[in-house]
């Protein structure tokens, strides 16, 4: 931590302005990636439960992964808020430019990263739980089977087809995990970045 004699220059009044924007940027666009990937994910799982309702509970990954974005941001977000400083008693500005600066980056680091792995998550888990939901079921919906919950009729013809559909469908599973992996990782990445950059201080002393 570096300090210097407090002035206009390096700790303005208006300084702690960027780090509040930098928090509440962070919170912000984290929290509004997370509902889009919640919102496009479980749009596809309520598609993927009328063609096969047995794998709802197995496809609810995108809406967990998509949920935890921001959380992210309120890691963040209370991390820069707890920086800020609060003025002197004559009214003098401890937090300077620097640290105003520092906490903005940080907050947008992380809340755009957020941002665009929600809809990345959001996107992959609509259109991957939709396609695992019609190729575990083979084509055929629940419903209009009027055989069971999963379509099934007990025969042995049937029942061949849904183990060679069930293969098919764990393989594509299997891709749609790796995808969503790396997805959140993005995320990640701007965590990370973000609470580097929340270490960095420049006080003012008096």
């Amino acid at each position: 931590m570096t300090t210097v004699v407090a002035g206009f220059d390096t700790c303005p009044t208006w300084a702690p302005a960027f780090g509040y924007m930098g928090a509440a940027a962070c919170i912000i666009l984290a929290n509004f990636g997370s509902a889009w990937g919640t919102w496009r994910a479980g749009m596809g799982v309520c598609k993927m439960g009328i063609d096969y309702p047995s794998g709802v509970i197995k496809n609810i990954v995108p809406i967990v992964m998509a949920g935890v974005l921001g959380i992210y941001g309120l890691i963040v977000a209370v991390i820069l808020t707890q920086a800020i400083t609060t003025p002197t008693a004559e009214g003098k500005t401890q937090y300077s430019v620097f640290n105003g600066y520092c906490h903005l980056a940080a907050g947008l680091c992380c809340g755009i990263s957020c941002l665009a792995a929600g809809g990345t998550i959001g996107i992959i888990g609509e259109v991957g739980v939709v396609s695992f939901g019609m190729k575990a079921s083979g084509g055929k919906r629940a419903w209009s089977t009027g055989e069971g919950t999963d379509g099934r009729d007990g025969g042995d013809v049937a029942g061949g087809n849904d183990r060679v559909n069930a293969e098919d469908a764990n393989k594509l599973y299997v891709g749609l995990l790796i995808m969503l992996i790396f997805s959140e990782a993005l995320a990640l990445y701007g965590l990370i970045v973000a609470l580097i950059l929340s270490q960095k201080s420049y006080t003012c002393e008096e």
